[in-house]
């Protein structure tokens, strides 16, 4: 699944953003959380049902079932995006279950640091894998760029030096893919929901 590329800001306050999210109460305190342990580190994304019910649950599901554990981040984009949960280190796709209708006109916006779906030109369908915007992208959101946009349905609450790490790895091409690969493999070892305390 593959995302037209576009341009990004040259700025990145990742961080801050991150910081003033989980500190202003603008997340919901009950909302689900994921950790995501890969080989650059390990960043938390915290999730809305009561936004985007249908994506939450499949997305809870993949994780739940392992799907994401030994997948990469195979497309890498400084300024724009990344995004993994589909391909393992050999490039090998691995199976999902069926598409998830698109929920991309739910008010949430593909904003510096929001986690979305990825699709193909179909807006529906949307399996297992996401990006993470590392920099403001209007044109995703619905109805850009194609009369639909891309359904978010979290953002990252920490970690976020670890999505800095990996946004700004050096990419070539790899496996099935001409370019923007990581040149070295990021791993995401295992996805977990977090236990409420």
């Amino acid at each position: 699944m593959k995302l037209t590329r576009l341009p990004g800001v040259a700025a990145f306050a990742f961080a801050a953003t991150i910081q003033f999210f989980a500190t202003s109460g603008v997340l919901a305190e009950e909302a689900p959380r994921v950790k995501f342990t890969t080989s650059a580190g390990a960043f938390v994304v915290e999730v809305y049902p009561d936004k985007a019910p249908k994506t939450v649950a499949n997305f809870l599901q993949y994780v739940r079932d392992k799907h994401y554990d030994g997948t990469i981040f195979h497309r890498v984009i400084d300024n724009f995006m990344v995004q993994g949960g589909g391909y393992d280190a050999k490039y090998w796709q691995k199976p999902t279950r069926p598409p998830v209708t698109l929920e991309a006109s739910n008010g949430l916006k593909n904003d510096l640091g929001t986690i979305a779906m990825a699709r193909t030109s179909d807006p529906h369908s949307a399996t297992s894998q996401f990006f993470i915007n590392v920099t403001d992208n209007a044109k995703l959101n619905a109805p850009s760029p194609d009369g639909f946009g891309y359904t978010v349905f979290g953002k990252v609450v920490s970690g976020a030096e670890v999505i800095q790490k990996i946004k700004t790895t050096p990419t070539g091409p790899g496996g099935p893919f001409t370019s923007d690969v990581p040149k070295a493999p990021i791993l995401i070892n295992s996805a977990t929901v977090e236990k409420k305390s």
